[in-house]
């Protein structure tokens, strides 16, 4: 892969410019800097670059690293709105044991996520790859070209035929998470799924909310979730009876694998990063 300009030092040294500078304070706090530091150290992250999104919870940055392009997700321990988290994470099979502070709920949202991702994988569901994450800290693969990320749905100019692939290709992609890896999306809609131009196909983003299907809201969340796509496909013509898809969803054939358990989370040598070392 193409190589940023202005590599430095062997790979492992910030690109620290005004636009990295200027990014909002509450992102960059002193344990999230030194951590990002340490994960520099290890190798993850050679250039670390500008805002590509922002959400409620996190804020994404484009990145070069050992993987190439990647995306640096910082979910911001001071702002996030994590009481919204919590219909999704505490009643999570995956993660009972952790504490109701937030500093606690964010760090297992984190790994949630890293999780979810890695299940998709398994699944045969194009999304990103994750690559490692410790605390509020996750990296995965850019899902985009040269700095640009690829365009959410909602922006996607498609023509009624192009829609109904993109449409079918999205109801398999929630047939596989259900059926293979046991998730629901319980947040998907035109905004949390990309278009990738070259080869036209969707991608399924932030994924921090996915639930098993132990959790007891998952039959309501994929119900939304059917409810959602299905609503926007409907300027294209397509108005397809959303029990039907929910049991087109359910469905599994021969093929599917069912992904039994989650892998341990990749860190970035785990006791290594000292929240109150110096960040130098």
């Amino acid at each position: 892969m193409k190589q940023i300009e202005g590599r430095r030092e062997k790979n492992r040294t910030f690109k620290k410019d005004s636009s990295f500078l200027k990014v909002e304070e509450n992102v960059f706090d002193v344990p999230t800097l030194k951590l990002l530091y340490t994960l520099s150290n290890k190798g993850y992250i050679s250039e670390l670059g500008g805002s590509v999104s922002t959400g409620k919870e996190a804020n994404i940055f484009h990145a070069v690293g050992k993987e190439g392009e990647i995306a640096v997700k910082i979910y911001r321990i001071s702002s996030s709105t994590f009481k919204a988290m919590d219909p999704y994470i505490l009643k999570d099979p995956r993660f009972t044991h952790i504490r109701r502070s937030r500093k606690d709920i964010i760090f297992a949202w984190t790994q949630k996520e890293y999780q979810n991702l890695m299940r998709m994988g398994k699944a045969g569901i194009r999304s990103p790859k994750p690559i490692t994450c410790d605390r509020n800290v996750l990296l995965m693969q850019f899902m985009g070209k040269n700095n640009v990320p690829y365009p959410q749905l909602k922006d996607a100019k498609m023509s009624d035929e192009d829609a109904r692939v993109i449409y079918d290709q999205i109801i398999e992609y929630m047939r596989r998470l259900y059926v293979r890896a046991s998730l629901v999306h319980a947040d998907l809609s035109e905004y949390n799924i990309l278009i990738d131009p070259e080869n036209f196909e969707a991608v399924f983003i932030d994924v921090g909310q996915a639930v098993t299907l132990s959790h007891p809201g998952a039959r309501d969340f994929l119900s939304r979730d059917v409810e959602n796509i299905n609503k926007y496909f409907k300027k294209y013509g397509i108005d397809e009876d959303a029990k039907k898809i929910i049991e087109k969803i359910k469905h599994k054939t021969d093929e599917d694998d069912m992904i039994e358990a989650d892998d341990p989370v990749a860190v970035a040598d785990e006791g290594d990063f000292d929240e109150d070392a110096s960040a130098d």
